[in-house]
């Protein structure tokens, strides 16, 4: 069965309590990381923030917009954040490192999942082109984000 797998990484200018802290509080924070091009409608099901919160969100799939439905653990907490989709099994992962003696933070995002036949072929070379300027523009948002929060002294 064909894996996918697709992984993208940045330095962010910020603490990674800083950073990790707005990508798990799916109520102030991941909301504004999303690249509207990409995701819409980000709801909170359960929870707010880390382990235990339940989402929904539009993602852009080429010209069609298809709801997610994804639950968040936290296999590190404070360095490692996953969103679990039932209905795909893909399972994307938030990693954040420290850099520069903890001032600034490498933050990975890798999506994986396998999918069976031709499709799961088709999707293994079709899905990294997709997924790794929706990654890119997420860790861009994050940065500007982070260096926001950094600057207010949150």
């Amino acid at each position: 069965m064909p894996e996918i797998h697709v992984i993208s990484s940045a330095v962010i200018a910020a603490p990674p309590p800083t950073v990790y802290g707005l990508i798990a509080d799916y109520r102030q924070g991941h909301p504004r990381i999303l690249p509207p091009k990409y995701f819409q409608n980000l709801q909170v099901e359960e929870g707010g923030v880390g382990a235990g919160t339940r989402i929904s969100f539009e993602m852009r799939l080429g010209r069609l917009w298809r709801r997610l439905h994804a639950h968040v653990t936290e296999p590190e907490p404070g360095r490692q954040l996953c969103e679990i989709y039932p209905d795909t099994g893909m399972v994307t992962t938030f990693t954040v490192d420290p850099e520069d003696a903890g001032h600034s933070s490498r933050v990975t995002i890798a999506t994986r999942y396998t999918k069976p036949g031709v499709s799961g072929w088709l999707e293994r070379w079709l899905i990294p082109g997709f997924l790794r300027p929706v990654f890119a523009a997420e860790l861009r948002e994050l940065d500007v984000q982070a260096r926001a929060r950094s600057s207010d002294g949150a």
